[in-house]
């Protein structure tokens, strides 16, 4: 075992120590615990496990790496994923809250009927299992390379930690768990960042840094044959058309993801649940002001070390990911072009998901560094993985065991026993998704929330703010949007032995979900306008929801915000 092999088997230990026993010490024991820790979480804590729930493997190892190939065009991840926040924090968190329900199939069931919520608690699953396999592939990529472990049982040890203390602790659990991920995360993040930055440029802020090295990326990037980092719609087909739809598709994913508005019934108030989302956005802009730094900077490394060079004269860092299977060398000779695409043949192929993790060995840092940033690493694949198990927990064993199959009738006892299986058999299908994915962390991620985008968001808005829509037209139109936005991925993606083909109108599957959530929108409306209206009893409660009571804060939402 080397230094770096060393360092991150220590800094690996040590963070997963700290999360089993906060797991161990939040055990619970009631189903208001496991799923929403009884609503008593306090504000600052919720936004900062909201946003270690939120920057997964997509966020901390993805996002920056497909910033560095597709340059400015890249920033529909960071536009689109805190775009959604805003909507979030506007339109649904606090009256979700408000109604206080444990999970978002239990508000559409409530709020439509019965069938709508089969039809939501499916999609919840099918999303989150989406989701979940963008985290097994990123936490793959850490052990596959800085312990030396095979891909296979990377994803496998990856997936044994998740499980423990998401069954152990429930949401209470998860909650504090994540609160200790971020630290990790968002430190590991930092601290290479800045080093890089202060090595590069002698001023030790990335965020404002990294614009002094653009020109000669610019430069770099079209001796290599790429497109500028700086040139706007340059590395999409679709060009200005698919930017838009990709961050619209991002934005409503955002605010529709279950994972996500399941954390907001976890506060002790309505109020608390608008301050979360607050706190939330601070916590996530640290890491995503920084991400376009890292990008540039790294970028800019590497086309620096093989500008010129031969395959031998590459520098030491490339062999060990070559040998785990991120790198390929399809040339003898001296490096004329680089791409993320092994489709493109091109010389030197590089994954998208290696460069954030990859960034301090390019940078000449420590082995200490490099083992931090591995275990930064690891803690957003755990930190969201765990949140997207628990929705998958909770829409098997709350929203289809407990309301529809026993009919209100099992024990806390039972249902919680069905909840753990649950996330037993998410844990299985999780690992072979990782060991099968169909595309990069960050672009994986992407087509969940196109999903969430075109199932959960509109009838979520209509069910707070329109008082006619009704169950008919909530199902007809989750379907349809599922069905149109899922039909038209595996149509232009290569996944279950399918082949790809071209985009309609140079749209991606990424951006697919804005029309999707188009379609679902139409749908229910139409349909709801054709059929019988809800009750009146439904819509006086629709009418509650969305209007604040005479009273005033209570001492104890005071003191919450």
């Amino acid at each position: 075992m080397n230094d770096m092999q060393a360092w991150t088997a220590f800094f690996l230990l040590l963070t997963f120590g700290i999360y089993i026993t906060i797991a161990w010490r939040s055990r619970v024991k009631e189903t208001k615990e496991f799923y929403v820790a009884s609503r008593g979480v306090p504000t600052i804590a919720n936004g900062a496990a909201v946003a270690a729930d939120w920057m997964s493997a997509a966020s901390f190892i993805g996002m920056a790496g497909m910033l560095a190939f597709l340059g400015s065009d890249g920033s529909v991840y960071l536009m689109g994923w805190t775009g959604g926040y805003v909507l979030l924090a506007m339109l649904l968190a606090p009256y979700l809250r408000k109604w206080g329900k444990f999970t978002v199939p239990e508000f559409v069931g409530d709020r439509y009927n019965d069938t709508v919520r089969w039809v939501a608690a499916v999609a919840a699953i099918v999303i989150s299992f989406t989701y979940v396999v963008g985290q097994m592939t990123g936490g793959g990529v850490v052990f596959a390379r800085f312990l030396g472990l095979s891909s296979q049982w990377a994803v496998v040890v990856a997936a044994a930690v998740i499980f423990f203390y998401a069954v152990l602790g429930g949401m209470k659990g998860i909650t504090y768990t994540q609160v200790a991920q971020y630290v990790v995360l968002i430190t590991a993040y930092l601290i290479p960042a800045v080093a890089v930055a202060q090595q590069m440029t002698n001023i030790p802020i990335p965020q404002i840094s990294y614009g002094t090295i653009l020109a000669e990326l610019d430069a770099l990037r079209l001796e290599f044959g790429l497109d500028r980092f700086t040139e706007a719609f340059a590395g999409r087909d679709g060009g200005q058309l698919d930017v838009f739809l990709v961050v619209a598709s991002l934005m409503l994913g955002t605010a529709g993801l279950p994972h996500v508005i399941i954390r907001f019934y976890t506060t002790k108030t309505v109020r608390g649940a608008r301050y979360s989302a607050f706190w939330a956005l601070f916590f996530i802009s640290l890491l995503y002001l920084t991400a376009p730094a890292v990008g540039a900077f790294t970028k800019l490394n590497l086309l620096r070390d093989a500008q010129g060079s031969t395959a031998e004269g590459l520098p030491d860092w490339i062999a060990p990911w070559a040998d785990a299977g991120y790198v390929t060398l399809n040339s003898d000779g001296v490096i004329q072009t680089i791409s993320n695409s092994p489709a493109s043949g091109a010389d030197l192929i590089i994954s998208n998901d290696i460069l954030v993790l990859a960034s301090p060995e390019i940078g000449g840092l420590p082995a200490p560094i490099i083992g931090l940033m591995a275990a930064g690493g690891m803690a957003a694949a755990l930190s969201t993985a765990a949140g997207l198990l628990l929705v998958i927990s909770s829409a098997t064993s709350h929203d289809i065991y407990f309301r529809m199959i026993s009919k209100e009738r099992a024990s806390e006892k039972k249902q919680m026993l069905v909840g753990r299986v649950a996330m037993v058999g998410a844990v299985v299908v999780a690992i072979f998704g990782g060991l099968n994915p169909p595309a990069f962390v960050a672009q994986v991620v992407a087509f969940a929330f196109g999903l969430a985008a075109s199932t959960f968001f509109p009838i979520l808005i209509l069910g707070i703010f329109w008082k006619k829509a009704n169950a008919t037209g909530a199902a007809a139109g989750m379907l349809t949007g599922l069905l149109f936005t899922g039909g038209y991925m595996l149509y232009t993606l290569e996944v279950f032995g399918l082949s790809a083909n071209e985009h309609i109108f140079g749209i991606s599957p990424e951006g697919i979900g804005a029309i999707g959530a188009v379609v679902n929108l139409v749908v229910t409306a139409v349909v709801s306008s054709l059929t019988r209206p809800p009750s009146p009893e439904v819509q006086e409660m629709v009418e509650s929801i969305r209007y604040p009571s005479a009273t005033v804060d209570t001492d104890a939402e005071k003191a919450d915000a």
